[in-house]
C-alpha cells in the first residue's frame, strides 16, 4: 500500500530511540524528509545515519523542554526543508512515583517535559499547515492516559489531559485539513519500559524475568510490544490513507486496555 508519504517533511522529537527513533524511521522508510532531535549528541547522530540510508535527515540537538531550543529546531527545519507536514511529539515520561511523593517542583517540571512541549511545538507548526491545507500532528502519550498506574502519578494525570488536548485541537484544525491524533503506547520494549521494571523489582522483590512475565500474561497478545509496531501506525496515522482519521487517542497496546471508551 502506498501512503501517499513521498517527500512530505516530518519533525519528531527525542527521536534518537525508543518509540521516537521508530517513528521516525518509518517515516523515512515510506519517503519522507525527516527532522529529528534529542538531548545526546552521540545517540542523535548514529540514529540520523541510519534514517540517511532512506532519505534526507536534519538531526538538532535540543531539549524539548526548552522553549529557545524548540523555536530553533524548528526554524533549522524550514531553512532546511522548507516547511513541515507531520509533527510527531515526543518525550520521557515524568518521575516514577507516588503522589504523596511528589513535590510541586516536580509536578512543574512534569508540565513543562510532557505537556507545554506539545502546545508549543504544535503551535510552531499549525501556521504553516493552515496555510498549506494540510498536515498531520500525532502525539505520543501512553495507555495511562486511560487506565491509570498508581507509580505514574504525573504521567496518568498529563496523559490523559493530552487525550482531551488531541480532541480540541482536531475539532479546530479539521476546517484546515489537519489531523490531529494521539498513540496511546502499552508495554513497548523502551528504556522507559526497563526503568520501571527496575522500580517494581527493587519494590516487589520479584526477578527482572517475573516482572515481564507478569506483564505479557496480562496482555491478550501475551507479549510485550516493539518500537515498530509503534512507529508503524505512526506512518499510517500521518499518511493520505488515514485522511478521514482525527481526534482518535489510539491504542496500540496488544489489547491490555479493557475498556470499550
Amino acid at each position: 500500500m502506498d501512503l501517499g508519504l513521498k517527500n512530505r517533511v516530518a519533525m519528531i522529537a527525542a527521536a534518537s530511540k525508543g518509540l521516537g527513533k521508530a517513528s521516525a524511521l518509518a517515516l523515512a522508510q515510506e519517503g519522507c524528509r525527516v527532522s529529528i532531535c534529542a538531548r545526546t549528541p552521540e545517540t542523535l547522530e548514529k540514529t540520523a545515519e541510519e534514517l540517511r540510508a532512506y532519505g534526507p535527515v536534519l538531526s538538532l540537538v535540543t531539549d524539548v523542554s526548552s522553549v529557545a531550543g524548540l523555536a530553533a529546531w524548528h526554524q533549522a527545519t524550514l531553512a532546511e526543508f522548507g516547511q513541515v507536514d507531520i509533527l510527531v511529539t515526543n518525550t520521557g515520561g515524568p518521575p516514577v512515583s507516588r503522589f504523596l511523593q511528589l513535590s510541586d517542583e516536580q509536578w512543574l517540571a512534569g508540565v513543562e517535559s510532557t505537556l507545554m512541549n506539545v502546545v508549543r511545538l504544535s503551535r510552531l507548526v499549525i501556521p504553516g499547515m493552515q496555510e498549506r491545507k494540510w498536515g498531520r500532528l500525532i502525539h505520543l502519550t501512553s495507555l495511562v492516559a486511560k487506565q491509570p498506574v498508581d507509580e505514574l502519578t504525573i504521567s496518568s494525570t498529563l496523559r490523559a489531559g493530552l487525550s482531551g488536548l488531541t480532541k480540541t485541537m482536531a475539532n479546530q484544525l479539521g476546517p484546515d485539513n489537519i489531523t490531529v491524533n494521539a498513540v496511546l503506547m502499552g508495554h513497548i520494549l523502551t528504556d522507559r519500559q526497563y526503568h520501571l521494571a527496575d522500580v517494581r523489582v527493587a519494590e516487589q522483590g520479584i526477578s527482572y524475568d517475573e516482572y515481564f512475565a507478569g506483564q505479557a500474561a496480562a496482555i491478550p497478545l501475551r507479549r510485550l510490544g516493539e518500537p515498530r509496531e509503534v512507529g508503524e501506525v505512526v506512518a499510517f496515522l500521518a499518511s493520505e490513507r488515514a485522511s478521514y482519521l482525527t481526534g482518535v487517542s489510539l491504542q496500540v497496546d496488544g489489547g491490555l486496555i479493557r475498556s470499550t471508551l
